[in-house]
């Protein structure tokens, strides 16, 4: 039996926790016994999913500190990451999930990052040069040069502009490629630049085409996926099949993407119903279990008060570690 301090819930009780439980079961299984990618017996192949959304980053970036911190990055056989989700997917791979998740109050929450009066300039209101260049080169340097070489592979999710459809970005075998495809997944016409140029066609934010990329992951031949969500239960749409509004479409056919991204409340409650739902067409045989924060900070996509982000990446931390606690006590009850 292994020791706790204070009172944990089952995982069945906890409200931020969806889906299936032997999700958190495989990966505490396979800490337990050691096991890395490519040198596994197990028949599984698990995938971790990580979810954007701006600012809002900061609670999934918690959760990923958590994970890290819990031992259970070599559980995982891949990684799914778009917009700001692909960035901490990349510094959770090359182990610095607990400096990415400080950057969020301590390098991201200033104008210098995120600043309105830079609507209707040509300087971008989001500037991600400065997080990929400032902050995740000099003040927290990521380990660039590991990226492609990491036990699990990262897979950047970007949209193409063509068609709003979202793909996989391939082939990046330098550090500067790597720089251009996370640029190219976060990129918000308007917002945060122009749509980023890679392989021949014009790229924008991955959530745009695809929130949370579960169900590419099950088609890639994922068995169990872990799916760590943005938004808590009160920042998404309570009805799941309402699709985008007239103007949300209306404003991508202006500036693509960019309306799409704004019903995000809508987007992620249409992507947890294939974690929910058992019967989704998306879905499948796999083993779906996501994680949102457990209560909110009131942290927007473009909010920089370092106070209640700082409080997002703890709440985002407390969540997946009661996750992996309630996990942990039913291993004992079994």
């Amino acid at each position: 039996m292994r020791p706790y301090a204070g009172r944990v819930e089952t995982a069945s009780s906890l409200p931020f926790v969806h889906g299936d439980r032997d999700v958190l079961r495989v990966l505490l299984d396979r800490r337990d016994a050691g096991t890395t990618p490519g040198d596994r017996h197990d028949g599984h192949r698990v995938a971790l999913v990580i979810g954007g959304g701006g600012m809002r980053g900061s609670y999934v970036a918690g959760m990923l500190r958590a994970i890290q911190r819990a031992g259970l990055t070599p559980a995982f056989d891949e990684v799914y990451g778009s917009s700001s989700g692909a960035v901490s997917a990349a510094a959770f791979l090359t182990g610095s999930a607990a400096e990415c998740a400080a950057c969020f109050s301590e390098d991201l929450s200033t104008d210098e990052f995120i600043n309105m009066r830079r609507l209707g300039t040509r300087r971008p209101v989001v500037r991600l040069d400065h997080l990929l260049d400032e902050v995740l080169r000099v003040r927290k340097p990521l380990d660039w040069a590991a990226l492609g070489h990491t036990p699990a592979p990262l897979r950047v999710v970007a949209t193409d502009t063509a068609d709003l459809l979202p793909y996989e970005l391939t082939g990046m075998a330098s550090i500067p490629e790597w720089r251009q495809a996370l640029q190219a997944s976060a990129s918000i016409p308007l917002l945060a630049g122009p749509p980023v140029s890679y392989g021949g066609r014009r790229w924008v934010d991955g959530s745009v085409g695809e929130p949370l990329a579960m169900a590419r992951a099950l088609r890639g031949g994922a068995t169990h996926v872990l799916v760590m969500m943005p938004r808590g239960n009160e920042a998404i749409h309570p009805d799941a099949d309402a699709g985008l509004s007239l103007w949300a479409r209306g404003l991508d056919r202006i500036v693509p993407g960019l309306g799409t991204v704004a019903q995000g409340s809508r987007r992620y409650g249409a992507d947890l119903l294939i974690v929910t739902d058992a019967a989704h067409p998306d879905r499948g045989p796999g083993h779906l279990m996501a994680i949102g924060p457990a209560r909110s900070a009131d942290v927007g996509a473009l909010c920089i008060e370092a106070g209640p982000i700082a409080r997002a990446v703890q709440i985002g931390d407390e969540s997946v570690s009661a996750a992996i606690r309630a996990a942990e006590l039913d291993l004992d009850a079994a």
